[in-house]
């Protein structure tokens, strides 16, 4: 003879009461990684952003170029993310102000720029290389010396 087991009368508990406790933690990690995603977005977009504009372009350039800057940093110089600073283009007038980091074989260092555009053309009022390590500059918008002179 077979016997079959006692039914229980209690009901089984629902879904909430049986998964609060694994889904709770989950819901509120993915909160945070959502959020971190979203400000991790557009501090990108802003980078970018700023990163496009041309006096970012044309001052990382010119740094690369100029002979003091590769001098201290060896070549070939390359620009850090976290670049700071604000620009404001209106059409064919604007004003910047950055703070590029730069980087090289031998060093590390900031180029400072103030710049203001009118009639379309970026003018600088402030361009400068600054060595991270001793904190010297130097003045970029001078025309640089040749080593060789007298």
């Amino acid at each position: 003879m077979e016997q079959n087991p006692p039914i229980s009368s209690t009901p089984k508990p629902n879904w909430w009461k049986r998964n609060w406790k694994w889904f709770v933690p989950l819901g509120c990690f993915s909160i945070v990684v959502l959020f971190v995603v979203f400000v991790g977005l557009v501090v990108l977009i802003v980078f970018s952003a700023v990163k496009s504009t041309d006096v970012y372009k044309d001052a990382l350039a010119r740094a690369k170029a100029h002979p003091a800057v590769i001098e201290v940093l060896g070549s070939p110089v390359t620009e850090g993310f976290l670049v700071s600073g604000n620009t404001n283009v209106n059409g064919a007038s604007g004003e910047a102000n950055l703070s590029i980091p730069i980087a090289g074989p031998k060093g590390k260092g900031t180029i400072y720029v103030s710049a203001k555009k009118s009639l379309g053309q970026w003018n600088y009022s402030g361009f400068a290389f600054e060595i991270a390590k001793t904190h010297q500059r130097i003045d970029l918008l001078q025309s640089p010396t040749p080593a060789n002179s007298p």
